[in-house]
């Protein structure tokens, strides 16, 4: 089964919601890693790919760090996804029909439903993210990135 994001996508999810938390002010990596419990160097591959996507904005020095380049309100979980990786959608069929070339009855039904992810994080902002977190008491779990 593939999953819905990668694991690179959900830790920049991570890494975006916590900086919205933070408005205006950079913050250093090793903060962000610290709380939302991305590995701090696979940290840094996903804010640099947040950065050159134009999400965030980094700024060196002691008082230095990374900020949102936009406010929560204008930037979608999509565009954050799609910063560092794809949502994966089918181009084959899955029951490998080599006759299938047009979508069978399966692939129709697995490519409707990648459709669907990619319009309701489309339709989902980080302020929406920020505000159901605020509204339940939420902790980053720990992971380790695997994709």
């Amino acid at each position: 089964m593939l999953p819905m994001i990668s694991s690179t996508a959900t830790y920049a999810l991570r890494a975006v919601v916590y900086l919205a938390g933070q408005p205006g002010r950079y913050v250093n990596r090793g903060e962000i890693s610290e709380a939302t419990q991305v590995p701090h160097e696979y940290l840094l591959k996903v804010l640099n790919q947040l950065d050159q996507a134009g999400l965030v904005e980094s700024r060196r020095g002691p008082s230095g760090g990374y900020r949102l380049r936009s406010s929560a309100d204008e930037i979608t979980t999509l565009a954050v996804v799609l910063a560092v990786d794809t949502i994966p959608r089918i181009a084959e069929c899955p029951l490998g029909i080599a006759e299938h070339e047009q979508l069978c009855p399966l692939h129709q039904l697995i490519d409707n439903a990648g459709r669907l992810v990619e319009e309701a994080f489309a339709k989902t902002r980080i302020s929406d993210l920020i505000a159901r977190k605020r509204s339940q008491k939420c902790e980053f779990p720990k992971t380790n990135p695997t994709n």
